[in-house]
């Protein structure tokens, strides 16, 4: 189920991810990397149980486009976070976040913008893209300003423009209305959650713009 595929990097690309080692990433307001993470059958992967965190990149973006593939255990949760903070106490205080989810079994996958593929909590991904736990999705983010896209599988599920009118009027319906720096920041770390479910990456590459 956790097999690495080869993969051919695309132009302008660098991976994130060698399929070896955790090289180029550390634990979120950390040093080390968080034992939770391993690279198993050359995928990254989050077993969670022991010495829990999520994981960040060690360099910042700005402007980006970043591909990455994923996996679910059933009924597993994670994230990917993007300009993300490590001066907050959590990355989900300042970088808005790709979902990852396992739709059928759990409960975040009832509402739309809680699913696999949208900002979680904000905008809703359109259409249902998303492969059932045990098999890989490919994801996008796309960001070019305040201008955020994401991708699943080949289509694009989620726009939005960061800071507008109708972003604001999402977040002070939600948590993150608390949280000053949230979706403010123009530049910060890539951040793959560990949300205590078994989880893989592979293929992770990204593209400044």
């Amino acid at each position: 189920m956790f097999l690495l595929l080869p993969t051919v990097i695309e132009p302008g690309f660098v991976r994130l991810f060698d399929g070896r080692t955790t090289s180029g990433w550390h634990g979120f307001k950390r040093q080390d990397v968080p034992k939770c993470w391993r690279v198993i059958d050359g995928n990254l992967t989050v077993m969670p149980g022991e010495d829990d965190g999520d994981l960040s990149s060690d360099e910042v973006y700005t402007d980006f486009d970043l591909r990455i593939e994923w996996l679910v255990a059933p009924g597993a949760n994670s994230g990917i976070m993007y300009r993300a903070d490590e001066g907050h106490s959590a990355p989900w205080m300042t970088g808005p976040e790709m979902q990852i989810l396992d739709d059928d079994r759990h409960a975040d996958g009832k509402r739309p913008e809680t699913s696999a593929g949208s900002c979680y909590g904000l905008y809703a991904r359109n259409p249902k893209t998303v492969k059932p736990a045990g098999q890989w999705n490919a994801a996008r983010i796309v960001a070019r300003g305040s201008v955020i896209e994401h991708w699943l599988n080949g289509k694009r599920v989620v726009r939005y423009v960061m800071g507008s009118r109708d972003w604001k009027n999402r977040v002070a319906n939600t948590k993150f209305q608390y949280m000053i720096d949230y979706g403010t920041l123009k530049v910060g770390h890539i951040v793959l959650q560990d949300h205590g479910d078994r989880v893989a990456f592979r293929n992770i590459r990204i593209k400044r713009l």
